[in-house]
Protein backbone atom coordinates (compact mmCIF):
# COMPACT_ATOMS: atom_id res chain seq x y z
CA UNK A 1 0.00 0.00 0.00
CA UNK A 2 1.33 3.77 -0.66
CA UNK A 3 2.00 6.10 1.62
CA UNK A 4 -1.13 8.44 0.14
CA UNK A 5 -3.00 5.49 -0.05
CA UNK A 6 -2.42 4.29 3.76
CA UNK A 7 -3.00 8.12 4.77
CA UNK A 8 -6.16 8.45 3.01
CA UNK A 9 -7.59 4.78 4.99
CA UNK A 10 -6.29 5.82 8.46
CA UNK A 11 -5.72 9.81 8.50
CA UNK A 12 -9.16 11.66 10.28
CA UNK A 13 -7.26 14.78 10.99
CA UNK A 14 -5.29 17.15 8.65
CA UNK A 15 -3.53 19.41 11.20
CA UNK A 16 -0.89 22.54 10.02
CA UNK A 17 1.59 24.83 11.42
CA UNK A 18 0.21 27.94 11.01
CA UNK A 19 3.23 30.64 10.53
CA UNK A 20 4.88 30.61 7.27
CA UNK A 21 2.48 27.22 6.33
CA UNK A 22 -0.72 28.57 6.28
CA UNK A 23 -0.72 32.20 6.47
CA UNK A 24 2.57 33.76 4.35
CA UNK A 25 5.14 35.52 7.04
CA UNK A 26 8.00 36.17 5.01
CA UNK A 27 6.02 38.81 2.88
CA UNK A 28 3.53 40.07 4.96
CA UNK A 29 6.00 41.22 7.84
CA UNK A 30 7.95 42.47 5.32
CA UNK A 31 4.88 44.85 3.84
CA UNK A 32 4.43 45.76 8.10
CA UNK A 33 8.33 46.33 8.53
CA UNK A 34 8.81 48.26 5.22
CA UNK A 35 7.47 51.81 5.79
CA UNK A 36 8.89 51.54 9.31
CA UNK A 37 12.27 50.91 7.90
CA UNK A 38 11.60 53.84 5.33
CA UNK A 39 10.71 56.32 8.20
CA UNK A 40 13.93 55.17 10.36
CA UNK A 41 16.10 55.87 7.31
CA UNK A 42 17.64 52.68 7.20
CA UNK A 43 18.62 51.37 3.60
CA UNK A 44 19.04 47.66 3.95
CA UNK A 45 16.39 45.01 1.97
CA UNK A 46 13.43 44.83 4.28
CA UNK A 47 12.89 41.15 3.80
CA UNK A 48 16.19 40.75 4.93
CA UNK A 49 16.05 41.91 8.12
CA UNK A 50 12.30 40.02 8.18
CA UNK A 51 14.51 37.17 7.64
CA UNK A 52 16.97 37.97 10.87
CA UNK A 53 14.00 38.46 12.64
CA UNK A 54 12.41 34.82 12.08
CA UNK A 55 15.92 32.98 12.26
CA UNK A 56 16.34 34.87 15.63
CA UNK A 57 12.93 34.17 16.83
CA UNK A 58 13.31 30.75 16.01
CA UNK A 59 16.79 30.13 17.40
CA UNK A 60 15.37 32.05 20.73
CA UNK A 61 12.34 29.59 20.57
CA UNK A 62 14.71 26.44 20.51
CA UNK A 63 16.85 27.96 23.47
CA UNK A 64 13.54 28.36 25.71
CA UNK A 65 12.70 24.86 25.52
CA UNK A 66 15.72 23.67 26.34
CA UNK A 67 15.92 25.94 29.49
CA UNK A 68 13.41 23.12 31.07
CA UNK A 69 11.98 26.95 33.21
CA UNK A 70 8.96 28.42 32.73
CA UNK A 71 7.66 28.44 28.94
CA UNK A 72 8.34 32.19 27.79
CA UNK A 73 5.35 33.38 25.64
CA UNK A 74 5.66 33.78 22.10
CA UNK A 75 4.68 37.23 21.50
CA UNK A 76 7.77 38.18 24.33
CA UNK A 77 10.50 35.97 22.22
CA UNK A 78 9.10 37.68 19.29
CA UNK A 79 9.37 41.02 21.39
CA UNK A 80 13.09 39.76 22.37
CA UNK A 81 14.16 38.55 18.96
CA UNK A 82 13.21 41.64 16.51
CA UNK A 83 14.37 44.19 19.58
CA UNK A 84 17.77 42.33 19.17
CA UNK A 85 17.80 42.15 14.86
CA UNK A 86 17.08 46.05 14.97
CA UNK A 87 19.96 46.94 17.47
CA UNK A 88 22.36 44.53 15.08
CA UNK A 89 21.37 46.24 11.75
CA UNK A 90 21.86 49.82 14.21
CA UNK A 91 18.24 50.96 13.81
CA UNK A 92 17.06 52.76 17.26
CA UNK A 93 13.97 51.57 18.27
CA UNK A 94 11.46 51.79 21.08
CA UNK A 95 9.69 48.90 23.09
CA UNK A 96 6.79 49.89 21.78
CA UNK A 97 7.61 49.91 18.30
CA UNK A 98 8.62 46.61 18.77
CA UNK A 99 5.42 45.69 19.79
CA UNK A 100 3.66 47.39 17.41
CA UNK A 101 5.54 45.35 14.80
CA UNK A 102 5.31 42.02 16.77
CA UNK A 103 1.31 42.50 16.23
CA UNK A 104 1.31 42.29 13.24
CA UNK A 105 1.77 38.97 13.02
CA UNK A 106 -1.85 38.64 14.12
CA UNK A 107 -2.98 39.64 10.73
CA UNK A 108 -0.67 37.77 8.30
CA UNK A 109 -2.74 36.62 5.46
CA UNK A 110 -3.39 32.70 3.76
CA UNK A 111 -0.78 31.90 0.63
CA UNK A 112 -3.61 32.40 -2.19
CA UNK A 113 -3.50 28.93 -2.81
CA UNK A 114 -4.27 28.16 1.02
CA UNK A 115 -8.32 28.65 1.41
CA UNK A 116 -9.45 26.72 -1.61
CA UNK A 117 -7.17 23.95 -0.90
CA UNK A 118 -8.62 23.81 2.70
CA UNK A 119 -12.08 24.13 1.86
CA UNK A 120 -11.33 20.68 -0.34
CA UNK A 121 -9.77 18.92 2.66
CA UNK A 122 -12.50 20.23 5.34
CA UNK A 123 -15.00 17.67 3.15
CA UNK A 124 -12.89 14.77 4.05
CA UNK A 125 -10.83 15.56 7.03
CA UNK A 126 -11.27 17.30 10.20
CA UNK A 127 -8.74 20.66 9.72
CA UNK A 128 -6.48 21.60 13.08
CA UNK A 129 -3.77 24.31 13.77
CA UNK A 130 -1.02 22.99 15.86
CA UNK A 131 0.44 26.99 16.40
CA UNK A 132 3.39 27.79 18.48
CA UNK A 133 1.71 31.32 18.67
CA UNK A 134 0.28 32.14 22.36
CA UNK A 135 -3.54 31.56 22.40
CA UNK A 136 -4.87 35.22 21.92
CA UNK A 137 -2.31 35.71 18.83
CA UNK A 138 -4.24 32.84 17.45
CA UNK A 139 -8.01 34.15 18.57
CA UNK A 140 -6.85 37.26 16.78
CA UNK A 141 -5.77 36.04 13.43
CA UNK A 142 -8.90 33.81 13.25
CA UNK A 143 -11.07 36.56 11.12
CA UNK A 144 -7.81 36.63 8.68
CA UNK A 145 -8.04 33.00 7.65
CA UNK A 146 -10.86 32.82 5.22
CA UNK A 147 -11.55 29.34 6.69
CA UNK A 148 -12.49 28.28 10.14
CA UNK A 149 -10.63 25.13 11.40
CA UNK A 150 -12.46 22.63 13.91
CA UNK A 151 -9.64 23.35 16.35
CA UNK A 152 -7.33 25.79 16.83
CA UNK A 153 -4.66 24.69 19.50
CA UNK A 154 -1.62 26.82 20.41
CA UNK A 155 1.73 25.13 21.85
CA UNK A 156 1.16 27.09 25.52
CA UNK A 157 -1.15 23.66 26.18
CA UNK A 158 2.09 21.44 26.23
CA UNK A 159 4.33 24.43 27.98
CA UNK A 160 7.00 24.77 24.90
CA UNK A 161 7.33 25.69 21.76
CA UNK A 162 7.32 22.60 18.38
CA UNK A 163 9.28 20.68 17.51
CA UNK A 164 9.37 18.83 21.15
CA UNK A 165 7.05 15.84 21.12
CA UNK A 166 5.38 17.09 23.99
CA UNK A 167 3.19 19.66 21.87
CA UNK A 168 2.18 16.71 18.89
CA UNK A 169 1.31 14.52 21.63
CA UNK A 170 -0.77 17.00 23.20
CA UNK A 171 -2.58 17.97 20.57
CA UNK A 172 -3.38 14.45 19.47
CA UNK A 173 -4.91 14.22 23.09
CA UNK A 174 -6.87 17.11 22.66
CA UNK A 175 -8.24 15.70 19.48
CA UNK A 176 -8.96 12.13 21.53
CA UNK A 177 -7.06 10.36 17.91
CA UNK A 178 -4.03 8.32 17.62
CA UNK A 179 -0.58 10.04 16.68
CA UNK A 180 -1.03 7.96 13.27
CA UNK A 181 -4.48 9.49 12.53
CA UNK A 182 -2.84 12.87 12.12
CA UNK A 183 -1.22 13.89 8.95
CA UNK A 184 1.14 16.97 9.98
CA UNK A 185 1.27 19.29 7.17
CA UNK A 186 3.85 21.80 7.29
CA UNK A 187 6.55 23.95 5.06
CA UNK A 188 9.34 23.70 7.41
CA UNK A 189 11.41 20.63 7.81
CA UNK A 190 11.89 20.60 11.64
CA UNK A 191 8.15 20.46 12.24
CA UNK A 192 7.46 17.62 9.95
CA UNK A 193 10.94 15.64 11.67
CA UNK A 194 9.23 16.72 15.23
CA UNK A 195 5.87 15.51 14.12
CA UNK A 196 7.06 12.47 12.44
CA UNK A 197 9.56 11.88 15.74
CA UNK A 198 6.20 11.48 17.73
CA UNK A 199 4.37 9.30 15.64
CA UNK A 200 2.14 11.04 13.35
CA UNK A 201 2.31 10.71 9.28
CA UNK A 202 3.63 14.42 7.98
CA UNK A 203 3.20 16.28 4.59
CA UNK A 204 6.21 18.87 3.46
CA UNK A 205 5.17 21.97 1.92
CA UNK A 206 8.17 22.57 -0.59
CA UNK A 207 6.89 26.44 -1.10
CA UNK A 208 10.67 27.53 -0.98
CA UNK A 209 12.24 24.33 -3.04
CA UNK A 210 14.88 23.90 -0.36
CA UNK A 211 16.07 20.79 0.80
CA UNK A 212 14.11 18.49 3.61
CA UNK A 213 17.88 17.65 4.94
CA UNK A 214 18.72 13.73 5.73
CA UNK A 215 16.59 12.90 8.98
CA UNK A 216 15.93 9.63 9.66
CA UNK A 217 12.45 11.14 9.89
CA UNK A 218 11.19 11.46 6.24
CA UNK A 219 7.74 12.86 5.27
CA UNK A 220 5.22 10.45 3.93
CA UNK A 221 4.14 13.19 1.42
CA UNK A 222 6.11 16.15 -0.39
CA UNK A 223 4.34 18.54 -2.65
CA UNK A 224 4.53 21.60 -3.96
CA UNK A 225 1.77 23.65 -2.47
CA UNK A 226 -1.70 23.24 -0.48
CA UNK A 227 -3.17 22.77 -4.34
CA UNK A 228 -1.47 19.63 -4.96
CA UNK A 229 -1.85 18.71 -1.38
CA UNK A 230 -5.75 18.38 -1.84
CA UNK A 231 -5.49 17.21 -5.07
CA UNK A 232 -2.91 14.16 -3.73
CA UNK A 233 -5.38 13.52 -0.46
CA UNK A 234 -9.29 14.09 -1.65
Amino acid sequence: MTAIETIRRDVRICMFDLYGTVVDMQSGLTRAVTPYLKHKGWAGEPSRLVTWWRRTHFENSMIDGLLHREHIPYREIGRISLSYTLERAGITHTQDEVKRLVAEIERLQPFPDAVEALTRLKQKYRLVILSNGDPDMLEAIKPHLGIEFDRIISVAEAGCFKPHAATYRKAAEIMAVRPDQVLFVANHAFDCVGAKASGMRAAFIDRRRRPYGDWPYQPDLTVTDFRELAERLV
